[in-house]
């Protein structure tokens, strides 16, 4: 039978008949009651009890005020700066270090470090230019610029480092020879992936500077090391042989030029000595014709003493036929000389001069002498 049914004798309020639903009110006053002798108030208090509840509720909103006002304090560190969040909206204005106090559970102030240098590692194979694949292992320093923006505007920034760092040294390792990566290019892909990398975490408005990028290693993958160590060691010997022949080649061309000079400075020599003597003989023999023909008979004797002066002075013996005769006239010039020849065995010129007289007059003296047998 239905709660609600004629004769039944109950209702959801506890078979109060027919009182009807409790009444709200007194259910209060229960409680209260209840309240107040949890906390030392009998039934019987009055006035009294509730002079005393309002005692202990006033003690207990100064001691939860009190709280939250400790609950408030904070130390900002000189290397740090705050960014206060209120109802989860950040605050335009930056803590500076120093004690500060924000009211709890309205604002949350998150510390952010801006002078520790954070460093992130970096490694990955990377492929360049000519198509050589490169190890590359790298350091990222940066400090935090501008906390509100580190905070706010990137969900995680390391994770955007890390991206950012990967994206950057592909982009400048592709774009570069092999042997610029892993030898004396190193410090300029560096510069190169520092000035990118800055650019890339700007667009992201990160607040991250960047400090130094440092290129640890660069070297061509494990697997192929030895591979790579004989093609460097082949690129070196030819360097090497390159380097030995011209410097050969600076040896010997500037010897052949010299050579090549000094036989055109011979030639020349020889040119105008062979020049000068031609003119000289042709002036001679302008001045000899001038002289022949003032007087013939002097200048030709002249002119047979000189080429026999020429012919005696190269020898020590001369052997003349005697005209009219068969007897060889014997003259040893160096015994009529004195013995007084030269170093290359030669008679003196003065000794061939009086010499070449001699033998002219004794030439003159028997040609005169013949001449009247002849006659007769």
């Amino acid at each position: 039978m239905a709660w609600n049914e004629p004769g039944g004798g109950k209702d959801p309020w506890g078979n109060r008949g027919d009182q009807g639903p409790p009444d709200l009110d007194e259910a209060f006053r229960k409680l209260q009651a209840q309240l107040a002798g949890i906390f030392g108030g009998g039934r019987g208090g009055g006035s009294g009890g509730s002079a005393f509840n309002a005692k202990v509720f006033g003690l207990l909103l100064v001691v939860a005020a009190v709280a939250y006002f400790f609950l408030g304090l904070y130390q900002v560190d000189q290397g740090e700066r705050g960014v206060v969040f209120r109802f989860g909206a950040v605050q335009d204005d930056v803590v500076l270090p120093g004690l500060h106090w924000n009211p709890p559970i309205i604002d949350v102030v998150e510390r952010v470090n801006v002078t520790r240098i954070n460093s992130h590692s970096h490694q990955a194979l990377m492929l360049t230019q000519d198509e050589n694949i490169v190890d590359v292992s790298l350091t990222v320093q940066y400090v935090v610029d501008d906390p509100v923006a580190f905070l706010v505007n990137v969900r995680s920034p390391q994770e955007s480092v890390t991206q950012a760092t990967e994206s950057a040294l592909r982009h400048v390792v592709g774009g570069s020879l092999m042997n610029d990566v892993i030898t004396a290019g190193r410090e300029a892909i560096a510069v190169s992936v520092q000035e990118r990398l800055q650019t890339y975490l700007a667009s992201y408005g990160a607040g991250i500077r960047l400090d130094k990028v440092n290129i640890d290693r660069s070297a061509p993958p494990a697997q192929v090391a030895d591979a790579f160590n004989d093609v460097q060691k082949a690129k070196e010997d030819e360097q090497r042989f390159i380097n030995e022949s011209n410097a050969y080649a600076e040896s010997v061309i500037p010897e052949a030029r010299g050579e090549a000079q000094r036989i055109i400075e011979e030639a020349n020599a020889y040119r105008d000595r062979v020049v000068a003597r031609a003119e000289g003989e042709a002036d001679r023999f302008n001045k000899l014709l001038v002289e022949y023909r003032q007087a013939p008979n002097v200048t030709r004797d002249r002119l047979y003493i000189d080429a026999m002066e020429m012919v005696l002075g190269n020898t020590s013996k001369v052997m003349v036929a005697v005209e009219g005769g068969n007897n060889i006239l014997y003259l040893p010039l160096d015994r009529l000389a004195g013995g007084n020849t030269t170093s290359s065995n030669q008679v003196s010129q003065d000794a061939v001069r009086g010499i070449a007289d001699t033998i002219v007059r004794e030439l003159s003296d028997r040609a005169t002498a013949a001449r009247p047998r002849e006659s007769r």
